[in-house]
């Protein structure tokens, strides 16, 4: 089953068991749709000359299951959990593609949508090799390289490293008064960044905002990404403590779990906390990061204590940004991690992509639990 999204999800099975791991029989019903797409679109004259379709192209917004039984399974990999009998690959193959060209044969209007949705594929594929070759050369010309709105830190030692991502230049320039130039680096976002889930790869790597992310992290992105080139020991998300920062940290989570999931993997992605309120009682300033614990620490103090509301972080100083923040000693950070990436791939699909139903469906559910900054 195709749909209109990017995501290819191949689920396998052998005698019940979940191969998770892949393994013989599916590879060979991924050769097989290789095959019979390619051979379809050439019959009918949909690719050029010598042009051939690629694995990821014909996957592309794929749902499928491989259910097969056989006697004596091999399983390999780490958790037993891959097909290894290196006869099923051939015999997979051979019923897929009897199966797959007399169903295009039979079915030319299906046949023609899939082949043109992976025509599209091929397509941007190639668009998007060229953004990515257009950030290399940036990178080699470039006099450093790097975006021109990111105050870099000075420190050698990368584990020490961090790099704040700040929406708007208001932000930005607070953040960069309040850094700790040795070691914490700020890049400045302009708006709200691109929704990915939404955007074809092309239009993603043509965004000058997420080239500029992408460049100043480094490493790189999918089959590109390389760790051991990433600049930053800490990628930390600092966003306003209000619905739009919110917004703006999930378009940014959706982008880092899409398209540089290592990162997330191996824990350099993090989320700064930044206050809602400082409240100033008796000559002493306190800073609150809810409105329930504003509630309780009202009640607690009595009387009539002074209380600001922080409509964004370029309304604090540098010292109060770098006090609640930035600190490393006093701020509060929060790992992103990835504990099923199943259910969180469920997760940004549903609130991040095109079918309303679901998105909708939960909204009903869970508004009475939204912070609302009416």
């Amino acid at each position: 089953q195709y749909v209109d999204g990017y995501q290819e999800n191949i689920f396998g099975f052998v005698n019940t068991i979940n191969t998770v791991e892949g393994g013989t029989h599916i590879s060979g019903f991924k050769t097989a749709l290789t095959r019979a797409i390619n051979d379809y679109a050439t019959k009918k004259g949909l690719l050029k000359n010598s042009d051939k379709l690629t694995g990821d192209d014909v996957r592309e917004g794929l749902t499928a299951i491989v259910s097969i039984r056989i006697k004596n399974p091999q399983f390999e990999g780490q958790t037993k959990t891959k097909l290894g009998n290196s006869e099923i690959k051939g015999y997979v193959d051979s019923v897929s593609s009897i199966a797959l060209t007399e169903f295009f044969e039979e079915n030319p209007d299906v046949a023609n949508k899939i082949a043109n949705k992976c025509l599209s594929a091929a397509k941007a594929r190639e668009a998007a090799r060229k953004a990515r070759d257009l950030v290399r050369r940036k990178t080699v010309v470039g006099f450093s390289g790097l975006p021109g709105k990111l105050a870099d830190c000075s420190s050698k030692k990368f584990e020490t490293t961090e790099l704040y991502i700040v929406e708007g230049d208001s932000a930005g320039g607070s953040a960069k008064m309040a850094r700790d130039k040795e070691f914490q680096a700020i890049l400045p976002l302009k708006g709200k960044p691109l929704n990915v889930e939404k955007a074809m790869p092309v239009k993603v790597l043509g965004n000058e905002e997420i080239v500029n992310l992408i460049t100043a992290i480094g490493a790189g992105i999918k089959d590109n990404f390389d760790i051991k080139k990433l600049r930053y020991a800490k990628v930390i998300i600092m966003t306003d403590a209000d619905v739009d920062g919110q917004h703006i940290r999930t378009l940014l989570l959706t982008f880092f779990y899409r398209y540089v999931p290592e990162l997330i993997e191996n824990g350099n992605i993090y989320v700064a906390v930044s206050p809602l309120y400082r409240v100033r009682w008796k000559g002493k300033d306190w800073y609150v990061y809810s409105d329930e614990e504003l509630e309780k620490d009202l009640k607690k103090a009595g009387g009539n204590p002074e209380v600001q509301r922080f409509k964004g972080l370029g309304e604090m100083n540098p010292d109060q940004l770098w006090e609640t923040t930035m600190d490393p000693k006093r701020r509060i950070l929060k790992k992103i991690t990835v504990e099923d990436a199943v259910r969180a791939d469920e997760v940004f699909t549903m609130l991040m992509g095109d079918a309303v139903g679901p998105r909708r469906k939960f909204i009903e559910l869970n508004a009475n639990i939204a912070e609302l900054d009416i």
